[in-house]
């Protein structure tokens, strides 16, 4: 029997996810969890930062520190969301995700590394040399690194955004973070936001869900 696995849709610049990275984390402990990036600051969708956009913002990020726990930094806050220079571009970040899963299945891993760098150091996770930079910090060397981003950009990366919506479409998902269970070929929508900062009575409840469907 295969096991169950556990498949996240995200992007890299939502905040929603960035709530639910210690519940991805703790799902990988015990079981295999599947990235699908979803674009959500793609193409149109890229948005340069203005003094309106932080104003935006910020009070959905004070919101999901409250509900997570998780840390938003100075560098951020004041920092990043103050430099009219930069670009939210999903893309980029999406396509080093891709680049890191390809290489080293470590996909996750850098994802986790982009958000901690977005939201706690402000850095512009949209620059493919920061990207191999923080691609660098979790052991996988540059050159490879570029290269395989540079063969993923364009097509392939859009091609993974489709695959992304298709599933969610299927799944009956809506929007991002969308987390589901998929045993014996059928998928199980399973929500997140009851278990925001409670990422040990998450793990308890896939391992119940496992142990259900694998019953």
């Amino acid at each position: 029997m295969v096991n169950p696995k556990l498949h996240y849709i995200h992007d890299p610049l939502c905040g929603w996810c960035y709530a639910a990275a210690p519940l991805v984390k703790a799902a990988r402990e015990s079981m295999e969890v599947v990235a699908h990036g979803g674009g959500m600051m793609a193409g149109p969708r890229r948005k340069a930062v203005t003094d309106a956009w932080r104003t935006f913002v910020m009070p959905h990020d004070r919101r999901i520190a409250m509900l997570s726990g998780q840390p938003f930094g100075a560098a951020y806050f004041d920092g990043l969301l103050r430099d009219h220079g930069a670009v939210f571009d999903s893309v980029p970040p999406t396509t080093g995700v891709l680049a890191a899963e390809q290489l080293a299945s470590k996909g996750l891993d850098l994802l986790a590394r982009l958000q901690t760098a977005h939201y706690v150091e402000g850095r512009r996770i949209a620059d493919p040399d920061v990207l191999a930079e923080l691609a660098a910090e979790i052991g996988i060397e540059r050159e490879p690194f570029t290269a395989t981003f540079a063969s993923l950009e364009g097509a392939a990366t859009e091609a993974h955004f489709v695959e992304s919506h298709r599933l969610l479409q299927q799944i009956g998902g809506n929007g991002f973070p969308t987390f589901a269970l998929e045993a014996a070929g059928r998928f199980e929508l399973v929500p997140s936001a009851p278990y925001l900062g409670q990422p040990q009575a998450w793990r308890d409840h896939l391992a119940t869900l496992t142990s259900a469907r694998a019953a």
